[in-house]
């Protein structure tokens, strides 16, 4: 079997030193990455990390990992035996000018396998691994708010989400059935919506994955109570029809005189690694929802 290696990046919000820190500190690392982690920072040291937050290291003697190469505040290399593959995780901090000309900082992941691992969708996998990790190391250094660390020994994963919003729930109803609003906040550029269990629900999203063309997002709704419940199904984002549909539930409850309480639940995933960034994406879209709402 021939190797594999896997790259991805991400921008955080923090200096250098700061994300190094974040990515080599004990106290940091069992916010963002681990539920346990022991580091002796030096080549050849301990980078041992396990717990519920880990895949396929649930147990401290399972934890084998160690420093390969080690480069403050630039680079740090660590293996891991990973879904029975030997492997090494590198992480690379650096900094870009971003199109406003400031600098970012991001960090760029390469985690490189001896051989792909077994098992269905291997590939996307690691990528939704990274996604997650890499969104909660986002989160935390930004402000700690809305971090989903995984446990991967969950049968039933799940992202919820929930946010106050300043309006009653009809206006909150109407930006969420409302092609107009759709616009604005869920970024669609053709939404559809026919308002009936059953009825079409689309946002018509359409982008390339892997050479691929795909038609993304929702395509109808599965339950409505007006004003207190929508329910859309939710087809794998990839475009793989072997993938079970998901399914996104918004749930409204009033929260006093003219505010809601607005849930977002999305359930269905087969694994908990398949959540990928979709914890901080819905932050994202709760947030611009929020200001859709209040403005009407």
């Amino acid at each position: 079997m021939s190797a594999f290696t896997h790259e991805f990046v991400c921008a955080v919000n923090a200096s250098k030193d700061r994300l190094f820190t974040a990515l080599t500190t004990e106290s940091d690392l069992r916010k963002w990455f681990a539920e346990h982690a022991a580091v002796d920072l030096s080549e050849g040291g301990a980078f041992r990390f396990w717990g519920r937050h880990t895949l396929g290291t649930p147990k401290e003697n399972e934890a084998t990992q160690a420093i390969v190469k080690l480069s403050p505040p630039n680079r740090i290399s660590f293996n891991w035996r990973l879904l029975n593959r030997d492997s090494v995780v590198t992480w690379s901090v650096y900094e870009e000018k971003g199109d406003d000309g400031a600098l970012k900082t991001k960090l760029k992941v390469t985690h490189s396998f001896d051989s792909l691992p077994d098992g269905a969708r291997a590939k996307e996998q690691i990528d939704d691994l990274w996604r997650l990790h890499c969104g909660n190391l986002g989160a935390w250094l930004k402000d700690g708010e809305g971090m989903l660390l995984p446990d991967f020994s969950d049968p039933n994963p799940e992202v919820r989400q929930t946010i106050l919003i300043n309006a009653p729930r009809e206006k909150v109803f109407a930006a969420l059935t409302t092609p107009e609003h759709l616009k604005q906040w869920f970024w669609a550029p053709d939404p559809q919506v026919e308002p009936r269990v059953g009825g079409r629900y689309s946002l018509g999203w359409s982008y390339e994955i892997g050479g691929k063309k795909v038609a993304g997002g929702p395509t109808k709704i599965l339950e409505l109570v007006p004003n207190e419940k929508l329910v859309i199904d939710w087809p794998d984002w990839r475009g793989d029809a072997a993938v079970p549909v998901q399914k996104v539930s918004w749930i409204l409850e009033e929260a006093g005189p003219g505010k809601t309480r607005l849930t977002i639940l999305h359930e269905g995933f087969t694994r908990a690694s398949d959540m990928s960034d979709y914890p901080f994406g819905w932050v994202g879209f709760a947030g611009a929802l929020k200001g859709v709402a209040e403005a009407l």
